[in-house]
């Protein structure tokens, strides 16, 4: 990995024992977990991967640990290794929709209540389903669904360079003083400067 930084890809199975060994053995010490991420690629039998960040502050090391799922199988939560790992696994599954066992309160933590779909795959459209506003009429916000005007969906197609018409034909060098090579020929000096006017 980059910077000389450890990472093992481990099967799901092994994520506690990994972990456990990881922080309790005398020669690896790495009790501080940094972060929890996801990685779609939905072209994967198994879409979903889940790296582990890990620093040892007694060897001054970090290490990652990669495993895989896909959008049914769960994963065993790391809560009972790392305390910290709390809210990372549910970021995880309010944007991924990785699904963590043992997880003390697994919900969503950065979408509102009721959403639907998880917004880090890459199959959850741009603009996403609903937009949400607020109505001054009945004094509440409001979700609607999804709807963008004309003018956002207008593509200008047009070359910039369809804006000066009156180079369009013109060659690219002509703006270009040609200097010659040939040594026979003296440089040509520019001309001196116009004097100032006279003040009368």
């Amino acid at each position: 990995a980059a910077g000389d930084e450890l990472e093992v890809l481990i099967h799901p199975t092994g994520v506690i024992p990994v972990l456990e060994f990881l922080k309790g053995h005398h020669a690896a010490q790495f009790t501080n977990i940094v972060f929890i991420c996801g990685v779609d690629v939905p072209t994967r039998q198994n879409r979903f991967e889940v790296v582990y960040a890990l620093l040892s502050l007694r060897f001054n090391a970090r290490i990652r640990i990669r495993t895989y799922t896909d959008e049914i199988a769960p994963l065993e939560s790391a809560c009972k290794v790392f305390k910290g790992a709390n809210w990372f696994e549910r970021e995880a599954f309010d944007m991924y929709g990785v699904w963590f066992n043992n997880h003390p309160d697994l919900r969503r933590i950065l979408t509102d209540y009721g959403f639907e779909g998880h917004p880090f795959r890459k199959d959850f459209p741009l603009t996403g389903y609903v937009e949400v506003r607020y109505d001054p009429e009945l004094r509440r916000v409001v979700y609607e669904p999804t709807e963008l005007a004309q003018e956002f969906r207008k593509f200008d197609l047009e070359t910039p360079w369809e804006t000066f018409p009156a180079f369009r034909n013109t060659s690219i060098t002509a703006g270009y003083e040609q200097i010659s090579l040939d040594k026979k020929t003296p440089p040509q000096t520019p001309p001196p400067p116009p004097s100032p006017p006279k003040s009368s």
